[in-house]
């Protein structure tokens, strides 16, 4: 990726604009889950210890624009910065035409960018009055970098200088080694509930990885077109002639899309449910697959041991409920063990991932959703497109 970086910027006495993202649950005005926050801080505290007039705002929440609101204020995020910072940070409330002045070496946090008109829709205006506020504009947001609005496309346009933070070219170094110079053998797990949501993405990744595993509902979809049946589990029937096209395409480069030998089944998707231990042909018209089987499991856990990359995105069972989670955790364990560099993305992978506590074992962890999965499509991001456009415009 060819974008300036922040950490090649001379920043001492400079208007530093940074693009976080800081859109973290809150409840009764206390953030309860900072992962985000603690993600933003090494592109923050670099722009202080520069000695930079550091600004720094985000989104939160989908506010009705021009409409100040309590519960989507950034309040809450500015709190929990200045406990880190053991120092008071101020809250810019109405910051779009300026009328405030930043130290060196200070951070003031500017209030939810989404309650400026014109932000989401990109505004030229909005934009440029944005861009006036500043003499370097950092994007750091790599969650928001698939939407091109006047907080993450326009003001990089019209900034002085557009750089990357930290945490953005972590990502895209991370992504880039994943997917555009991958160790081989490349495995990518694909999980979720419907193969509708991830189609763009398992066609583009069918072209690229050497073994591709689907889970959750979207397995159901294509141990069916394997000509197994599914009962009532979630399957999309419409689909199945695209997974069987898939499996096809992937088999004619020697590719594989392993199909589960055993699963675990309920009649109804219930956290006191039962969970039944089935091979995968003897499913019958009332379960429901919530899992797969130690088999099947062990056998993706010996494929993410040998492979030289691991892309995970979802879940392979509903592992919610314990007792249809030993799928997830059979490959959580895995990732966790294997040499392989590996790349997790997706709420729910991280929900996974915490819950299982391997953490610190994967390679590399994406905080975005829909911006990973773009990038797996293949997809340019407006965000670090326009950062690239800068970039070479600079030379």
């Amino acid at each position: 990726m060819s974008v300036i970086r922040v950490t090649d910027l001379d920043l001492k006495g400079k208007r530093v604009f940074i693009r976080a993202d800081l859109n973290v649950p809150v409840k009764d005005g206390k953030v309860t889950s900072d992962a985000r926050i603690s993600a933003s801080m090494g592109t923050i505290d670099y722009c202080l210890k520069q000695g930079g007039k550091v600004m720094v705002t985000s989104h939160l929440g989908r506010p009705e624009e021009g409409v100040w609101s309590g519960e989507n204020s950034l309040k809450p995020e500015a709190d929990n910065i200045s406990e880190r910072l053991g120092k008071p940070v101020r809250l810019v409330k109405d910051w779009v035409d300026g009328n405030f002045d930043v130290a060196e070496g200070e951070l003031v946090i500017l209030e939810n960018c989404r309650f400026n008109k014109g932000e989401k829709k990109n505004a030229d205006e909005t934009a440029q009055k944005y861009a006036r506020l500043c003499d370097v504009f950092v994007m750091d947001a790599f969650s928001t970098a698939h939407r091109a609005e006047a907080s993450t496309y326009g003001i990089a346009r019209y900034a002085p200088v557009a750089c990357a933070g930290v945490l953005l070219t972590g990502e895209l170094d991370a992504l880039t080694k994943a997917l555009l110079d991958p160790a081989r053998p490349m495995v990518a797990i694909v999980g979720g509930s419907k193969v509708s949501t991830k189609l763009t993405v398992l066609e583009s990744l069918s072209e690229k990885v050497d073994q591709l595993v689907v889970g959750g509902g979207i397995a159901n979809t294509f141990l069916k077109a394997a000509g197994k049946n599914v009962g009532k589990s979630l399957c999309e029937d419409d689909l199945v002639p695209t997974a069987k096209m898939l499996m096809e395409k992937m088999a004619k480069r020697n590719a594989t899309i392993p199909i589960a030998v055993d699963v675990v089944v309920g009649k109804k998707f219930d956290a006191s449910e039962l969970a039944v231990l089935k091979d995968a042909g003897a499913v019958t018209d009332d379960d429901m697959i919530f899992d797969i089987g130690p088999k099947s499991a062990r056998e993706l856990s010996d494929i993410i041991m040998k492979a030289g990359t691991v892309v995970w995105n979802g879940p392979v069972g509903v592992f919610e409920f314990d007792q249809f989670g030993e799928g997830t955790k059979t490959i959580a364990m895995a990732i966790a063990d294997t040499d392989a560099f590996t790349l997790a993305g997706g709420g729910d992978t991280i929900a996974a991932i915490q819950k299982y506590d391997i953490y610190d074992k994967v390679s590399y962890i994406s905080t975005a959703g829909g911006a990973f999965l773009e990038f797996l499509e293949g997809k340019k991001l407006p965000a670090v497109e326009i950062l690239e456009q800068r970039a070479a415009g600079s030379r």
